[in-house]
């Protein structure tokens, strides 16, 4: 079990196949460059694989795939059975913007995939593309319709800027109680990646706008989910992630893991470790003790809150959010 000096324990794993994107999201990185980090300096699948082993014999019990754009990476479902078949009951997750999911679902889920968070900012074509700097909507959709049918359990995301798409708030929301999809509502995070001009909506905001038409009852955190979630007069349950607020740290479990082997205690902070030489080498008991040095050293919370709160400058897309 991997337990930090918080007495909180840290069970699930967050682990970016490539910082490559499809997408140039005006919240992420609207200025940065197509390129990519060169193939050699990434680590393999089978070389991931080999921590994997490592952090789930050491108590983790949560996967999350991300990026990045996690299916730009080839037969990124050969790694996610490569997970699966070394222990099935693992919580096999990844995040994804869903442009390239329709083709990908079937072998997705039947290489063990059990759920997916989707980015939807706009219902709207013109704000898609607005947002992601690219005609992309279509797509998305396309990409969740498949994820349904096949059987994978799907949350949305969406980060709610305003004058860009703080009018749909209700119609997403709609949106995703019609598909039995949880939508969680993301405040956005100040990074120096963004785009300068973007206002974020905070969670009193967007609970006066939903309580506008809904009876809101206030259920609280889940377990160790940041989202903070709410309950309809109907019966639908929608999250809100406050990462300004305390409670977004108080109860973290998880760590990141980027793809050229660094492992990273906090979203927000700089600080790292890196796992790449132990695994190269074939040190188990190497990147084993890397990965129990970072839970010990994870820090309390993040720099987003209190009076000396700043922005980050850690680049999402390297650890995927």
């Amino acid at each position: 079990m991997l337990i930090d000096s918080y007495e909180r324990t840290v069970d699930y794993l967050r682990v970016s196949v490539t910082e490559r994107c499809n997408f140039r999201c005006q919240y992420c990185m609207p200025e940065k460059p197509f390129s990519w980090v060169p193939k050699e300096n990434l680590l393999s699948f089978e070389e991931l694989f080999e921590f994997m082993k490592v952090a789930i014999d050491e108590g983790i019990t949560k996967i999350r795939i991300t990026g990045g754009e996690p299916l730009l990476r080839e037969d990124l479902d050969k790694f996610i059975k490569m997970i699966y078949d070394y222990k099935p009951s693992i919580d096999l997750a990844m995040t994804s913007n869903a442009f390239l999911l329709k083709g990908a679902a079937q072998k997705l889920k039947d290489a063990g995939l059990k759920r997916i968070n989707v980015s939807i900012d706009s219902l709207k074509p013109e704000v898609a593309k607005q947002v992601a700097q690219k005609d992309v909507l279509s797509n998305v959709l396309a990409g969740v319709n498949e994820a349904l049918v096949v059987g994978l359990k799907v949350k949305v995301n969406m980060v709610p800027m305003k004058g860009i798409n703080d009018n749909e708030i209700l119609d997403l929301l709609e949106y995703c109680k019609e598909r039995d999809m949880t939508i969680r509502f993301i405040e956005y995070m100040e990074n120096v990646h963004a785009a300068v001009d973007i206002k974020g909506m905070k969670s009193k905001e967007l609970l006066s706008l939903i309580g506008e038409k809904y009876t809101i009852t206030d259920e609280g955190f889940d377990s160790h989910s940041p989202s903070h979630y709410y309950r309809l007069d109907n019966g639908y349950r929608f999250g809100i992630i406050e990462p300004y607020e305390d409670d977004f740290c108080k109860t973290c479990n998880r760590i990141r893991l980027t793809a050229e082997g660094q492992l990273i205690p906090c979203l927000y902070f700089d600080e790292a470790m890196s796992i790449k030489d132990s695994i190269k080498k074939g040190d188990i008991k190497g990147a084993a003790a890397v990965l129990k040095e970072v839970v010990r050293t994870k820090p309390e919370k993040n720099r987003w809150g209190g009076d000396d709160a700043e922005s980050s400058s850690r680049a999402f897309y390297e650890t995927g959010g």
